[in-house]
Order: structure tokens, then C-alpha cells, then sequence
């Protein structure tokens, strides 16, 4: 068999198991089912599917890329991802277990009102639409790249299939159907990375503790910084960062949160959160261990090109060596990218129809949004393969610190502050802010040379935070209290 045909029919089986468990998740679905699986999934279900869903495929590729320029340093943000989880477990889940929510953004409208419940809604469609397709762009690009392009298939044909695929398994079981599909991804996702670092560690010709011992005497091992405040990769920049952006990207996000919601309990929303939030840090110290390994054995590549040319190069190996690697890697991009494509999908359709148009209990516009969403979302995918200039990660995170810090500022005021803000002028602050944003980024970088990284998404906050504030004073004047 031809090694493509290798890797189509791992992909088909994959697949035909996806398809087998939405098929017994989805029996007797209604919309209840679909946006919150009944509030019946066991909690260590959800916390072993959230490992792999967090992951995506951006990850399984930037991540081993990323040591090449620096270091291990992003363990400083997976630390404070520990802090953030923990966060969002003991501020964020019991607010929502309380007011028993679908969407969390309902949360504003209760608040602070209804245009800034508006607002935080298209927010995070805007946010989680632009992100997940970067994510997702992911595993596009590895399928077209393996797979179709040498079969003559166009990128925009590669798409359509792919985002097709989502919606026939997530169409009817929605988030129930996700919490189950979700552990099978991660176990792929694992075994998938294992057994190419296992394959990389036979071609160097080492034993698992060389390769340890390796690693560690690499300088690309370094993991901390301390001494240059002015370092994008800055300790106390990095944790912080990595905490505020937990917070904002899980607990402020309908896609991460909506599947722990679906948990019985709070405790076992709690006891989920925290579980998977402590494995995120061996998991990524596995991908940059990857990377350090494949930048000592010497592909050549750098980057996002760095696992996928170790996989290629294999090729000029042996062609069945080349059929391992590659179906093995290709397993595991589907499955990281599949994890993440899917409920984000399940989430916007959520809330679409629960905030935007406020017809939660309307089953056919439910589907009939799911599909409108799958549409949008490959003009997104399309859209982003023409504007890429940047590490994939990084492209994340841009995305993430300017439209997830109107988030940010939103639920910090009304966590925070007994204060109300004038309703009609939210819209006009959260649009402000990141626009302010970018503008003193540029300035510092023409001014001193500063650029701004991960701390982007706190300073948004901030300024959101600020224009609520500013507006509540001018909102109390106007009634006609003196402001304390």
C-alpha cells in the first residue's frame, strides 16, 4: 500500500470511531443535550478530554519550535497556567454553578446590563472564531502537505472536508457527544507524541535517560530568566501572563467553560479544572523536550517546519520508515486540532443562539446556526492562510490579547466593583481599548525599542477596566450622587 493510502485509511478509522460515539452519545438528544449534556458527565471525563483539547494542534507543532528561539522559557507561562486554573476553579466556577448558566456571558446582562452582555458575547465570537481557525488551520495545512496536495486536491477542497467532518459527528450530541470524543483525542493525541519521541531518541542512538541527560546539558534547556525585566521572556511577565491567561481563555471562554459546566457537580467542575490544569505542565515539557531533541539531531528546519520536517525527511530514509512517521504525526495533529475545532464550533453555535438572538430552546435554528457557524468558520481558515506572517503560538496569543482583554475588563468590574457602568457606552469602551492597545505598542517600540508580549492581554484588561470605571462615575453624577 502506497504510503498515503496508509495514512488515509488511519484517518478513516479514526473517524469511523468518532462517528460510533457520537452515534451513542447523540440518541434522544434535545437542546439541553447539546449545550450542556444534560449536566450529567463525570468529572474525570471531562478534565482527561480537557488535557487534549487544550493542547490543539498548535501546539503539537509551534511548541517544539519554540526552543529554538527561546529556550524552555514557555514553562514559565505553563506554570503560571497552575495559578490560573486554580483561579478560575474558586472565583469563576462557583459564580457559574450558582446562577446555573448555559452561556456564561449571560452573567453581564445580570451585572452590569444588556448591551454590555451583547458585547461580551460578540467578543468571544470574534475571539474564538479568529483563534480556533488559527488552530485548526493547523491540521489543514499537515493534511494538505501529507495527504492531498500530491493527490491534486485544492487547500480551500482540504477545508470544506475537513470542517464537513466536524459537523456530521457534532451536529445532534453536541457537548455530550465532545465530552467523549475528547478522552479518545487525548489518548491519540499522547500516544502519538510518545512514540515520535521515542522514534527520535532510537535515531539519535540514544538511551531514554542519555536522552535526559541530553537535554538537560543542552542550553536550550535554560527555563527561567530573571535578569532582563525588558525580555519578553521575563519570569515574572511570562507566570503572570500565563495566569491572566488561563483566566481570560478558560474561564472567561464559553468553549473551555461549557464543558465543565456539563459536570453534576461544582466540586467535580473544581476537581476537572485543577486536574488538567496541573498536567498541562509535563505535557508541554514533553513537546519543548521534542524540540530540543529535533533541533540536536539536525533537520535543518526552524520553527513551526521543525517537527513536519523531521517527518519528511524521514522519506528519503525508507519508505515504510516514512509511512510510520507520518501516519503516527498525522494521527496526532488530527487529533489535537479535532479536540479544540470541535467544541469551538459546539460553542459559538451555543452562543449564538443562546445571547445573540436569545432562542435557546429552538431546535431547528440550533442547527441551522451550526451550520452557518462551520460556513464562516472555513472563510476564516482561508482568510488566515493568506495573512500568516508568524509563529503559529504567537499568532494565538496576538489574537487572544486583543480581543479576549475586553473580557477581561469586563469580568473584573463586575467581580470586583459594586459600581455600574453606562450600559450604552460599553460597546465604545471594549472597541477602544484594543485599539488603544495597539497604538502604545507601537509608540513603545518607536520610542524605546519595547515591545510588548504576553502582558499585552492584562493591559487591555485594564484599560477596559479603566472605561467601565470612568463611565460609572459619570453614570452616578448624572443621577445625581456624589461619587465615593
Amino acid at each position: 500500500m502506497q504510503p498515503i493510502m496508509w495514512i488515509i485509511a488511519i484517518i478513516l478509522v479514526y473517524f469511523a470511531v468518532l462517528f460510533g460515539i457520537s452515534r451513542l452519545t447523540a440518541r434522544r438528544s434535545t437542546n439541553e443535550t447539546f449545550y450542556r449534556a444534560d449536566r450529567r458527565s463525570p468529572w474525570y471525563m471531562v478534565a482527561f478530554g480537557m488535557v487534549g483539547a487544550s493542547i490543539s494542534g498548535v501546539t503539537f507543532v509551534s511548541v517544539p519550535g519554540m526552543v529554538q528561539q527561546s529556550q524552555m522559557t514557555y514553562l514559565q507561562t505553563c506554570l503560571g497556567f497552575v495559578l490560573g486554573y486554580v483561579m478560575v476553579a474558586f472565583v469563576l466556577l462557583p459564580l457559574y454553578y450558582r446562577l446555573n448558566l448555559t452561556s456564561i456571558y449571560a452573567y453581564l446582562g445580570t451585572r452590569l446590563g444588556v448591551r454590555s452582555h451583547k458585547t461580551g458575547s460578540c467578543f468571544f465570537l470574534l475571539s474564538k472564531m479568529a483563534g480556533a481557525s488559527v488552530r485548526f488551520y493547523v491540521v489543514c495545512i499537515i493534511l494538505q502537505r501529507f495527504v492531498f496536495q500530491p493527490l491534486g486536491v485544492p487547500f480551500a477542497v482540504t477545508v470544506v472536508g475537513l470542517v464537513l467532518l466536524i459537523w456530521l459527528y457534532t451536529r445532534r450530541g453536541g457537548i455530550k457527544t465532545l465530552v467523549w470524543t475528547d478522552s479518545l483525542q487525548t489518548v491519540c493525541l499522547f500516544a502519538a507524541l510518545l512514540i515520535i519521541i521515542y522514534k527520535v531518541v532510537d535515531d539519535m542512538g540514544l538511551t531514554f535517560g542519555g536522552a535526559v541527560s541530553a537535554i538537560q546539558a543542552s542550553p536550550l534547556s535554560r527555563v527561567f530568566v530573571w535578569d532582563d525585566w525588558m525580555s519578553k521572556q521575563y519570569f515574572w511577565k511570562q507566570f503572570l501572563s500565563g495566569a491572566f491567561i488561563v483566566v481570560v481563555m478558560t474561564g472567561l471562554d464559553q468553549d473551555m467553560m461549557q464543558k465543565n459546566l456539563t459536570c453534576k457537580t461544582l466540586r467535580g467542575a473544581q476537581k476537572d479544572m485543577c486536574t488538567y490544569g496541573v498536567a498541562f505542565l509535563p505535557a508541554n515539557l514533553l513537546f519543548l523536550s521534542l524540540g530540543v531533541l529535533l533541533t540536536m539531531l539536525g533537520t535543518g528546519a526552524v520553527g513551526d517546519e521543525l517537527l513536519p520536517a523531521y517527518v519528511e525527511g524521514a522519506a528519503s530514509l525508507h519508505s515504510s520508515l516514512f509511512t510510520f512517521h507520518s501516519s503516527i504525526f498525522t494521527l496526532g495533529i488530527v487529533a489535537a486540532s479535532f479536540s479544540s475545532a470541535d467544541s469551538a464550533l459546539t460553542s459559538l453555535t451555543t452562543i449564538f443562539c443562546v445571547d445573540i438572538v436569545g432562542r435557546q430552546d429552538d431546535e431547528r435554528l440550533r442547527r441551522r446556526v451550526h451550520i452557518g457557524v462551520c460556513a464562516v468558520f472555513v472563510l476564516f481558515i482561508l482568510l488566515f492562510k493568506v495573512l500568516n506572517s508568524t509563529s503559529l503560538i504567537d499568532a494565538v496569543y496576538i489574537i487572544a490579547g486583543y480581543t479576549y482583554g475586553p473580557l477581561l475588563g469586563l469580568f473584573a468590574f463586575g467581580l470586583f466593583t459594586r459600581l455600574k457602568p453606562h450600559d450604552g457606552w460599553v460597546p465604545y469602551i471594549c472597541v477602544a481599548s484594543p485599539l488603544l492597545c495597539y497604538g502604545i505598542d507601537v509608540l513603545a517600540q518607536s520610542l524605546w525599542g519595547y515591545h510588548f508580549g504576553y502582558e499585552l492581554l492584562m493591559m487591555n484588561g485594564m484599560l477596559t477596566f479603566l472605561g467601565l470605571w470612568i463611565s460609572s462615575r459619570y453614570t452616578l453624577l448624572a443621577e445625581g450622587h456624589t461619587p465615593s
